[in-house]
């Protein structure tokens, strides 16, 4: 490709394609403005306008989003939407392990913020670090007992823990719920340890 020819693919690309932002369903848009910093102003699904070069649009999956907590989890990626299982010590000092999934999804309105303040990477700032506290401050209240004779009040305790922080963030969660528990029993061997709780 001639220089010329790039030039022209590089104006089409930036100037005619810059004029415009396309929404798809799902999805909200906010518009970082070079003179006014981030605008207070989300845009919905659709075809809206920008100013090229002066201002540069970023979509945000307002859809609702399952993060997976599996003993099968792999790391690679900090962002990925999962952790590995989570140890809990139980109110009777049981070492209980568990999976589950939180269904959580960003606060349109508040998407201006979320890119502000927390950026992209919210997974590895708010989700990961606040599940994994959260899920330990509650299975550590109750017994190893309580957890599989009250799972729906356990799953919805955590949900309201989980909302209590993520609501200022932007996020809302959606739900927690419990796939497996294991009471676990010495950590040299997995031999002894017993499924308490299985979807």
């Amino acid at each position: 490709m001639a220089f010329d020819e790039l030039v022209v693919s590089f104006f089409v690309d930036e100037v005619v394609g810059g004029f415009f932002i396309n929404v798809p369903p799902g999805h909200v848009s906010c518009i970082y403005d070079r003179g006014r910093g981030v605008l207070s102003k989300v845009w919905g699904p659709g075809l809206h306008l920008k100013i090229p070069f002066w201002q540069v649009a970023k979509l945000f999956n307002a859809q609702i989003l399952e993060f997976t907590i599996s003993e099968n989890f792999d790391f690679t990626n900090k962002e990925a939407l999962g952790d590995k299982e989570i140890n809990v010590n139980t109110q009777n000092n049981k070492l209980i392990q568990i999976e589950g999934s939180i269904l959580f999804k960003i606060n349109k309105s508040m998407a201006p913020e979320i890119w502000e303040n927390i950026g992209e990477n919210f997974v590895s700032k708010v989700i990961r670090p606040v599940s994994r506290s959260r899920i330990r401050s509650v299975v550590s209240e109750i017994t190893s007992e309580q957890l599989g004779a009250y799972r729906t009040q356990v799953e919805k305790k955590v949900k309201d823990e989980l909302n209590a922080i993520f609501n200022d963030k932007g996020l809302v969660c959606e739900g927690f719920l419990l796939s497996e528990v294991k009471l676990l029993g010495d950590p040299k061997t997995s031999k002894d340890d017993k499924i308490i709780l299985k979807k």
